[in-house]
């Protein structure tokens, strides 16, 4: 899976030159978090976030009094604010590289460029989705977690013994185990019954850590 097809397109943007509480009201109005800030021709110059909006002020504020502190805010503009340094990724990007670069980098998006056009944005929220999506969490089923020793051919094992219990995986994902030679492995299985699925599966894993019928109202 590639950024393409989980981006955001078209962009909402904004520019440089508007004041923040300007900015802040048009988020809202928006529902989103941030702006890429573009210039007059459309070239990407910037981000700026709800966060950097909220946290901006005159330096000297503390001296002032409400009124001119409305008064000076109204003077600041994106620009004050924005993020210039913008780290951005390519429409063929794999997706759980995007990730790792915003875990990496501590940013909640990536604005997506074709060339030198930005042609989509993906955030945080897309990759919770994803998530979502490979978990088969808005899916009915039974959600079975063990640990496994490290070796080839295991998923291919585990799927084998669900495959002849007649049960079908619809989402599966593997994280690091509790020591340096196993992984935790969930998975999301329909067209089983759950003693079933725990006889069968416990000889051939490690542990059975969980494993649990999901229902949606």
């Amino acid at each position: 899976m590639f950024v393409s097809e989980r981006m955001t397109s078209p962009v909402l943007t904004i520019t440089a030159d508007v004041p923040i509480q300007d900015a802040l009201a048009r988020m809202r109005a928006d529902k989103v978090r941030r702006y890429p800030v573009v210039d007059k021709h459309g070239k990407l110059i910037g981000i700026v976030t709800e966060g950097d909006l909220l946290n901006a002020k005159p330096s000297d504020a503390t001296t002032l009094n409400v009124w001119e502190i409305n008064y000076y805010l109204s003077k600041i503009t994106v620009e004050r604010v924005m993020v210039t340094d913008v780290i951005t990724v390519t429409e063929d990007c794999p997706i759980e590289e995007a990730a790792r670069i915003m875990a990496d980098h501590e940013i909640s998006s990536l604005p997506i460029m074709r060339g030198k056009s930005l042609v989509g944005m993906i955030t945080e929220t897309d990759l919770f989705h994803i998530l979502l999506e490979m978990l088969g969490s808005r899916t009915p089923g039974l959600r079975l977690t063990v640990e496994v020793v490290d070796k080839r051919g295991k998923l291919y094992e585990l799927a084998g013994i669900i495959q002849k219990l007649g049960g079908d995986i619809l989402g599966f994902a593997a994280v690091l185990g509790s020591r340096a030679e196993t992984r935790i492995l969930t998975l999301k299985v329909d067209g089983v019954k759950m003693e079933d699925l725990r006889k069968a599966i416990e000889p051939a894993v490690e542990t059975i850590i969980d494993v649990r019928e999901t229902k949606f109202d």
